[in-house]
């Protein structure tokens, strides 16, 4: 299995999401890793580590999450491996739900969003981000 952490998705993995729009509800595994200094494309000098940084954007993307309807599920740090073998570990875990693929979108389109979002990208190495639908059985 191969895994490669990116910032964002690929041009299949956006048409594949933009498909069904209604679908949901949707929570969204974030697997992060963070950079161990924050780098910001605007080249600002910090002196913000990559977890700092993010952290700078996690703070503020709580409200717009709730304001789409979504809610955070979980976050936390990852401390070790239980299961399985990964070359290298993520650094930390976190869970959204959203009522659907389309309130997230609108989230992401959001101005005030695409603002704060420069602090993901800052700190951020990569993420893997996995959609998961409810149990429909």
């Amino acid at each position: 299995m191969k895994v490669e952490n990116k910032i964002t998705p690929n041009e299949e993995q956006i048409n594949g999401f933009l498909q069904n729009p209604d679908l949901g509800p949707i929570s969204m595994v974030n697997l992060l890793k963070y950079k161990k200094t924050a780098r910001y494309e605007d080249g600002r000098d910090t002196n913000l580590s990559g977890e700092e940084a993010y952290g700078l954007y996690a703070a503020e993307v709580i409200s717009y999450v709730e304001k789409y309807g979504g809610e955070f599920v979980f976050a936390g740090k990852v401390s070790r491996l239980m299961l399985g073998e990964v070359e290298d570990l993520w650094d930390a875990i976190a869970i959204a739900k959203y009522p659907s693929r389309k309130a997230m979108m609108d989230m992401t389109m959001d101005p005030g969003y695409q603002k704060i979002h420069i602090h993901r990208d800052a700190g951020l190495e990569g993420q893997l981000n996995i959609e998961t639908l409810e149990n429909l059985s």
